[in-house]
């Protein structure tokens, strides 16, 4: 057993000592044999039982797609709301109970498409939510059409000819939008995408999570490059933060500024020393914006925590601290004159 802290800071409870099995329900995993949802689902469940949480404080919300059903697959609370309000769900019941832990995961599709006015508006808002977006670039539970991050001249069901799309940039959506904290892992990656999620939950505030994620049937190996172990050493680079911007098979490579823009640059090379080499602060919005900008083949894909604002407080603190003043202000107003209002007669 564990003692559960409140958000007062009192101790509350002693707590059972959960296992990955307790968040686990009774229900079938209906997703295709070998996709990346998978991978995410287990980490979750691994993640779960370091937060400190009762079962009962956890809320999973979906919106509409094959990850929506994450939910059905989590021994806690749930939520599957309907296409792209699951923002507008997952900030109501945060609000209703700032001290539940509510968690939302959903596709690039509902987050970013028909839901991407809920979502811009509640990381403006830094709702005290967590976000796992599982991004395959594809519709994958209506079979394949193009997505808001699929790449331009992809060919799907929809786009025989190509996608004339410029695709959405999550990361920077998100902190053009000023979400607090934003991160990027990869769907196979679960000890590394378990750390993100434990910083994620523990921040007060939104946590962004943008996770590569396969979908084997519809667009397999869209992230073949970021994921397989022969070519990942090249094509990301995983952020420390206050530590340099070293990449590479044999860590030979690094990212330099040059008059504001970055470089890739070889270490050794033309009196190239690490002393050069940009370092990673998590708490710099102007380098996330520099890092957010990083795509292959010309640059490794940024992996980790990319920015995070532990000041801001978060919304719902706002909002019942608000109201708790407007309680205090007008404490010996009578509920009956608030109802009549100033201008109420009878008439016989």
């Amino acid at each position: 057993m564990t003692d559960q802290v409140s958000s007062d800071g009192s101790t509350t409870m002693e707590l059972p000592v959960y296992k990955a099995k307790d968040f686990t329900t009774d229900q079938d995993v209906r997703w295709c044999p070998g996709c990346g949802d998978y991978a995410v689902l287990a980490a979750v469940r691994k993640t779960l039982p370091k937060l400190g949480r009762r079962k009962e404080d956890y809320v999973f919300v979906s919106g509409i797609g094959c990850a929506a059903r994450f939910p059905y697959y989590m021994e806690t609370y749930g939520l599957h709301s309907i296409h792209g309000r699951a923002p507008a769900f997952a900030t109501g019941i945060k609000l209703a109970n700032p001290d539940l832990d509510v968690w939302l995961v959903s596709g690039d599709g509902d987050l970013l498409s028909i839901g991407g006015n809920h979502l811009i508006h509640s990381m403006r808002r830094n709702v005290g939510i967590n976000i796992i977006l599982l991004n395959n670039r594809i519709y994958g539970l209506t079979k394949g059409q193009y997505s808001p991050t699929s790449e331009q001249g992809k060919i799907t069901k929809s786009t025989p000819m190509g996608s004339l799309d410029t695709p959405i940039n999550p990361i920077a959506l998100a902190l053009a939008a000023e979400c607090t904290f934003v991160a990027r892992s990869l769907d196979i990656d679960a000890k590394f995408l378990g750390e993100i999620m434990t910083r994620g939950a523990a921040h007060q505030g939104m946590s962004f999570i943008e996770v590569y994620q396969d979908c084997n049937i519809f667009n397999h190996q869209a992230w073949f490059y970021a994921s397989q172990k022969e070519s990942r050493p090249q094509t990301t680079i995983v952020l420390e933060h206050g530590k340099p911007l070293i990449f590479g098979a044999d860590r030979e490579l690094g990212i330099r500024l040059n008059g504001g823009n970055p470089e890739v640059v070889k270490i050794g090379e033309n009196g190239v020393a690490e002393e050069d080499l940009m370092v990673h602060d998590e708490n710099s919005l102007v380098q996330a914006s520099v890092l957010a900008q990083m795509f292959q083949p010309a640059f490794p894909e940024p992996m980790g925590v990319i920015y995070v604002n532990p000041d801001r407080p978060s919304y719902e603190s706002a909002s019942h601290a608000q109201m708790q003043e407007a309680r205090d202000k007008h404490a010996e107003l009578d509920l009956q004159k608030l109802v009549n209002g100033r201008q109420t007669w009878t008439i016989d």
